[in-house]
């Protein structure tokens, strides 16, 4: 027997589906209660017939027996429960069909309300261990949200929202920033977008230029009122303007391991009123190198008399080549693309120490091998500074 409670789980989508397809009268008209109570006074409804049905065939096995005064209370002994039991098992594995279907729909939905992030990298380490989102610029009209989010933050709104859970949506809100007055500024939200388990990053289309972004992710608890829809705020990104249309973008993910400076440049990190720690750490990890720091960007030509001069130097390593295009690549053991002409480029960490570095290309069907072993070594030295007095400068 289903149970109003095993109902009140299914989606108003779901229970209008099931409605439809056992004949419901009305069903498209009704609101998810209603659908509740048809289906399951249907299912009552059943029930009860079938065991009017089974009665039935009892009592006509019976009459039809002989009413040998010996053999008639064997016969009907035997015979009456088989009967019974052939209808109790049918009932028993339909029952058992439907709740087998309704657990496999609470798992796939369970499954796609889940957004912890459950990745694993190259290196086998499940990551995060905390919850961040940042969001990136990639030309005049598209962002690109990327995020992580534990799995202990998903339990503890799961506890939060008790019964109501099943309801919740995984949401990004796209959040449109603008000035009121010449101080205060103020977040609207511009764009929802559904998401699911299973996804760690999204593109976001923007129709106009030259703005201020901020991306929010949580879960939205729908109602029938929209104004009192209820948002559970998970983390926010960065802040974020957008390029003017004249310039020039490029939508290539790829590239981003390779043009790491641009990317973080385009999305405010050397900007001190959009700078964001959450946004450097991510394109670290992701480019595998370190960003210069906002300092290096703007280091002054000149410096006051009397203060310290500021003087910092560093260097990567840029390994380029050409191979066959469909030739698979690897440097160090770390897959590296190759462009449709067969040239490649990787922009690499130069740090302070002997490194060997193996590069191999294997041809598409893998007959074919070649190496090349680079040896790098870097030796950096500062020398002692050189301090002058006033006097001795010519100026």
């Amino acid at each position: 027997m289903i149970t109003e409670a095993a109902l009140q789980e299914h989606t108003s989508r779901d229970l209008a589906q099931m409605a439809k397809k056992k004949g419901v009268q009305g069903w498209h008209s009704m609101r998810k209660p209603q659908l509740v109570k048809a289906l399951f006074k249907l299912a009552k409804d059943k029930e009860k017939q079938n065991k009017k049905l089974a009665a039935v065939k009892s009592k006509s096995n019976a009459k039809s027996v002989s009413p040998s005064p010996i053999a008639s209370p064997l016969i009907s002994a035997k015979t009456r429960p088989q009967k019974s039991t052939r209808a109790t098992k049918k009932i028993a594995a339909s029952e058992s069909d439907i709740a087998k279907r309704l657990r496999q729909q609470r798992a796939q939905q369970e499954k796609l309300r889940n957004i912890a992030f459950c990745e694993i990298n190259n290196a086998g380490q499940t990551i995060p261990k905390r919850d961040r989102i940042v969001l990136i610029v990639r030309d005049s009209f598209w962002l690109q949200g990327y995020w992580e989010i534990t799995a202990a933050t998903v339990s503890r709104i799961k506890i939060a929202m008790g019964t109501n859970w099943h309801k919740a949506v995984p949401m990004l809100r796209l959040l449109e920033i603008t000035s009121r007055g010449n101080t205060n500024s103020f977040e609207e939200v511009a764009k929802e977008i559904p998401i699911q388990g299973g996804a760690s990053n999204w593109y976001i289309n923007v129709p106009d230029p030259n703005k201020s972004y901020r991306l929010a992710i949580g879960y939205l608890l729908p109602s029938e009122n929209e104004d009192s829809d209820r948002f559970h705020l998970i983390a926010k990104s960065n802040e974020v303007l957008t390029m003017p249309s004249n310039c020039d973008g490029d939508q290539s993910w790829s590239d981003i391991t390779n043009n790491a400076e641009k990317y973080y440049a385009q999305s405010g990190g050397y900007d001190p009123a959009r700078v964001s720690a959450e946004l450097r750490d991510v394109f670290e990890e992701k480019s595998e190198q370190p960003l210069h720091s906002v300092a290096i960007q703007n280091i002054p030509t000149l410096s006051r008399f009397g203060a310290d001069l500021e003087f910092k130097v560093d260097a990567h390593l840029v390994i380029h080549g050409v191979t066959d295009s469909n030739a698979s690549l690897t440097i160090k053991g770390a897959p590296v693309p190759v462009n449709d002409d067969g040239s490649f480029v990787l922009r690499m960490d130069l740090p302070e120490k002997r490194q060997v570095l193996p590069i191999i290309a294997s041809s598409f069907d893998g007959t074919q091998q070649r190496t090349t072993v680079l040896a790098i070594e870097r030796n950096t030295k500062s020398l002692e500074p050189l301090h002058r007095s006033v006097n001795e400068v010519d100026i």
